[in-house]
């Protein structure tokens, strides 16, 4: 029972993630909230650190005191580079 649940708030993190437009974050709070578990930002951390679909911008999930946190496609100089490229494209 206790998989079936993990499997589906990761299911609602993604979907919440996938949503985040360009040029925009949110924190890892606010997705955990967003997915239905606000006392679960640390699970969100942990999905996004496993996230290897491209398609799920993880680069846009930034912790609550405003800095980066770490990115597993490059580390975080990478994800500001990716933030600040959106920022610009508009």
């Amino acid at each position: 029972m206790k998989k079936a649940r993990h499997n589906r708030f990761s299911s609602r993190v993604y979907r919440v993630v996938s949503k985040i437009p360009r040029g925009k974050t949110m924190t890892y709070k606010q997705v955990a909230a967003r997915a239905g578990n606000p006392r679960a930002a640390r699970a969100v951390g942990t999905l996004m650190a496993h996230n290897y679909d491209e398609t799920i911008p993880c680069h846009r999930v930034i912790r609550s005191d405003g800095k980066v946190g770490d990115y597993n496609r490059g580390g975080p100089s990478r994800k500001i580079e990716l933030l600040l490229e959106e920022a610009y494209r508009r």
